[in-house]
């Protein structure tokens, strides 16, 4: 059925009531759920998926997966979300889905691919003997952590938790990509915790050198697991409270130990998200779109895209001032 786009809520309530409301997720006001709620119509909140393009949203580059979200949204760990179904429903899948899912997380790890899949610098991490941590900044008015934080907000609080559970350890402080590329400035760090800062870098390389990831929300957290590597969660991402995870907060309880790792790979990557191959047009599945993102079979934004990206990135400091 062809997409109907509408400028506002009531232009879009005013459609066939047949037909479901899409919603970008973040986008959702308490108004906006209370109306829909009132007029029972069906809603499906949108989002990027976990694999998502080569470059980075805030350069207005597209996505090759959405996420379309019937309970909630992936991120919002204050209510149920059809993710957490389907991880929940993990442990029943088939042997032979497990395999599938399984093969395709080799796929990734052999790969190198991330969510954004940016060609970065290699990193040559030191070797003193200590423990070596990744902290994961993030962008601090990001929807993930307004909905999915709890004690620790900001990238600073995060340092200072991590080096008193750590104290021994090797700190490497990653900043996110776009507050590195100047696109989002919320989330810039002054704070000297930790023992290195790095920037552009490329994220799949660096999960290979370090022994720990810590993470208030990051999906960096779920590329660690990938990887089998061990991480320590200072929020409830989707991927915390399954028994996979150090939680070092506090996650909702109807989030039960239980899925495997490719349970959560299979909910998280082939059941959950929808995906575009950019080079047919046509919807396809996820290993499908793992080999476009290695081969780079990806158009290009134009100048244009690359305009209005910086131009985005500069008002996004004044956000504050239009979300009141």
């Amino acid at each position: 059925t062809p997409l109907r786009f509408a400028s506002s809520l009531p232009a879009a309530l005013s459609t066939d009531p047949e037909r479901p409301l899409m919603i970008w997720a973040g986008s959702e006001s308490d108004e906006a759920a209370r109306e829909v709620h009132v007029q029972n119509r069906k809603i499906l909140r949108v989002e990027d998926g976990f694999l998502r393009s080569r470059g980075l949203g805030a350069d207005l580059i597209p996505p090759l997966s959405l996420v379309c979200d019937d309970l909630g949204i992936y991120y919002d760990s204050r209510h149920a979300s059809r993710l957490e179904r389907l991880i929940s429903a993990s442990p029943d899948l088939p042997d032979h889905a497990i395999e599938r899912a399984a093969q395709l997380r080799q796929s990734i790890i052999r790969r190198g691919i991330t969510k954004y899949n940016l060609r970065q610098d290699k990193v040559d991490l030191p070797g003193d003997g200590r423990e070596r941590i990744l902290v994961v900044g993030q962008v601090e008015d990001d929807a993930s952590i307004l909905s999915g934080a709890s004690d620790f907000r900001t990238n600073e609080e995060l340092l200072t938790a991590v080096r008193a559970d750590f104290p021994d350890a090797f700190l490497i402080y990653k900043s996110h990509p776009d507050v590195s590329a100047g696109l989002r400035p919320q989330g810039e760090i002054s704070t000297q915790a930790a023992d290195l800062v790095l920037d552009e870098v490329d994220p799949a390389d660096l999960l290979c050198e370090v022994d720990r990831v810590c993470t208030i929300t990051s999906l960096l957290g779920f590329e660690a697991l990938l990887r089998e590597v061990p991480v320590s969660c200072y929020g409830a991402p989707f991927y915390a409270g399954w028994g996979l995870t150090d939680d070092r907060a506090t996650v909702p309880l109807r989030r039960k130990s239980g899925p495997s790792l490719d349970g959560l790979v299979h909910a998280a990557l082939i059941a959950y998200p929808r995906y575009h191959d950019p080079v047919t047009s046509l919807p396809c599945p996820p290993e499908i779109a793992v080999l476009r993102l290695t081969s780079g079979e990806i158009p290009s934004p134009g100048i244009r895209n690359r305009f209005l990206s910086k131009l985005q990135g500069l008002l996004a400091g004044y956000a504050h001032l239009w979300r009141r």
